[in-house]
């Protein structure tokens, strides 16, 4: 049985948009984006904070094997390298016809070979635009749309053995997660499906993380809380947060049994003193390692 974990806060800072946290194995550190901010942060093994100025928003990073950082942001695909003097070198890798005015990649991460995946969306989330799209990139480059007709793509995770990829949209007309056979030789999802209907449970599923049991966890954004599904897609268990807008966790630290949770402060209360925190806790189970992209 998972007890109620100590929350702990990490620094002062508050996000407008916090996403993307993600554990370097090789640096034991953590990193995670502020959108609107354009900047990345880093936590090292020793408690201190320090963050990199883009040129243009990242949405999702993931550790690159050859060093750097592949990254999802406002005009593509990009790998970045962060300077001791807090700038960042940023080459495009690649783009997307489809990304027009007004889009930015949103959510993204490496499968278990190190393919990197990420989807688009329509900043203004009101407008209810469902053009948003799923790609791949890989060693072969990027390819074509392999998802479709998204509001707020999100949730992108792996199952242990890689053979179930998981996507959901955030959107207050969606909230839906699915589920896909994935084809680790080729790195084809297939058999979309229902995973979770989160119209049935509070929040909106944003970022996820799969720990060592295959039970997916979901910021349930809104709601204050995160949600862990098993891999029927049955709710087992629910840790209250202390940020009503959660908006990706990951697993990492000593033995993976860390879970850094960011969130959004964009729109909140200012005083809140929570909204946009980033926050550390031990749910009880450990992680998996995040498999660096590898070109």
């Amino acid at each position: 049985m998972m007890q109620t974990p100590t929350i702990e806060r990490i620094g002062e800072q508050r996000s407008l948009v916090g996403e993307s946290p993600v554990w370097h194995a090789h640096e034991q550190a953590w990193y995670w984006v502020d959108i609107p901010a354009k900047a990345i942060w880093r936590l090292d093994a020793a408690g201190a904070l320090r963050s990199w100025t883009c040129h243009e928003m990242a949405a999702c990073i993931a550790p690159a094997a050859n060093g750097g950082f592949i990254a999802g942001m406002e005009s593509g695909l990009f790998h970045l390298h962060l300077q001791d003097d807090g700038a960042v070198d940023q080459r495009l890798l690649a783009a997307p016809a489809s990304l027009g005015a007004g889009m930015r990649f949103n959510d993204g991460r490496c499968d278990r070979q190190g393919r990197f995946w990420s989807g688009t969306m329509f900043m203004d989330m009101a407008a209810g635009k469902a053009i948003g799209e799923l790609y791949r990139y890989a060693e072969d480059g990027l390819s074509a749309p392999i998802v479709s007709h998204l509001l707020t793509q999100n949730g992108l995770a792996f199952a242990p053995d890689g053979r179930t990829m998981y996507l959901s949209d955030s959107h207050p007309q969606s909230r839906q997660v699915w589920a896909f056979d994935y084809d680790v030789d080729a790195g084809v999802p297939s058999n979309q499906r229902p995973f979770i209907d989160m119209r049935q449970h509070p929040g909106r599923p944003d970022g996820a993380a799969v720990d060592a049991d295959g039970c997916y966890w979901t910021c349930a954004n809104d709601a204050g809380c995160l949600l862990r599904f098993t891999p029927a897609g049955q709710l087992d268990h629910t840790i209250a947060l202390p940020m009503a807008k959660p908006s990706m966790c990951s697993f990492g630290g000593p033995g993976l049994e860390n879970l850094l949770v960011t969130s959004i402060g964009a729109g909140q209360d200012p005083a809140d003193a929570w909204a946009g925190a980033t926050i550390m806790l031990r749910p009880g189970v450990r992680g998996l390692a995040e498999t660096p992209y590898r070109d």
